[in-house]
């Protein structure tokens, strides 16, 4: 949980070329450390994702800030027939995935959220997990995959977000901020991924307000479900329809 394309590397930002250089060494405990700082839910969250962007054989999808590809190879369990793409700025995320579950139909691109090379209209659907509260322009993003969604097209993302405060807000913060750390240190042995987990997560929107940019970005139908106490929602919304 954490990747970033914050800015394009290209274009100097210092965040993420610290962002990159970090998960360019927890990229073989990446998908380890989900799953542990879930309890495995996070399989469960991204079959989710998969099943709203509702894929037809031959669709294309667009596996954005992908990683190790996880979300990709997801669409082909579920639609075997789709095209997915998998794109990331940190080239070792998608080396490690490409290397443990090579397959052909999977295409792996590198990527900048802010300005995907990708033509318009490109994508039946777009999915994310855990990027979009690391992009350094969270509106200049969600306008880039409007851009390459076709008309009538999906936009799925699994992130954190804030969580409203309640009894338990104690307990996330005790999670949050000295587990995860403390356990990304015994799994990865690079602390401080995980904790810019905690800061990214304070930092950004609850699930009414990311679900409010995405209107504010054109997308229609926009919805969300919050999980795991309201530290994690899945947001969805599609493109209008020509015409």
């Amino acid at each position: 949980m954490g990747r970033s394309t914050d800015k394009d590397p290209a274009s100097g930002g210092d965040q993420a070329a610290r962002v990159r250089e970090m998960f360019t060494h927890i990229a073989h405990r990446y998908d380890l450390m989900n799953s542990l700082m879930t309890g495995g839910q996070d399989v469960r969250w991204r079959q989710e994702v998969i099943r709203r962007a509702a894929l037809l054989p031959r669709a294309r999808i667009l596996d954005l800030g992908a990683g190790t590809g996880y979300l990709a190879r997801e669409a082909l369990r579920q639609q075997p027939a789709c095209r997915p793409v998998a794109a990331d700025f940190t080239l070792k995320m998608m080396q490690v995935g490409k290397e443990r579950t090579p397959d052909s139909r999977l295409d792996w691109c590198g990527a900048d959220a802010l300005r995907l090379p990708f033509p318009d209209e490109t994508f039946e659907a777009i999915v994310s997990g855990f990027l979009l509260r690391n992009v350094g322009d969270l509106p200049g993003a969600l306008r880039e995959q409007y851009r390459v969604l076709k008309p009538g097209g999906r936009m799925v993302a699994l992130d954190t977000t804030q969580p409203k405060r309640t009894l338990l807000t104690p307990l996330i913060n005790v999670h949050l901020n000295i587990v995860i750390p403390h356990l990304g240190r015994l799994v990865t042995g690079v602390r401080e991924a995980y904790v810019y987990l905690p800061e990214s997560t304070r930092a950004f929107l609850n699930a009414e307000d990311l679900a409010a940019e995405m209107v504010a970005a054109g997308f229609h139908g926009v919805s969300f479900r919050r999980l795991m106490l309201g530290t994690i929602a899945i947001h969805w919304g599609r493109r209008k329809d020509k015409g």
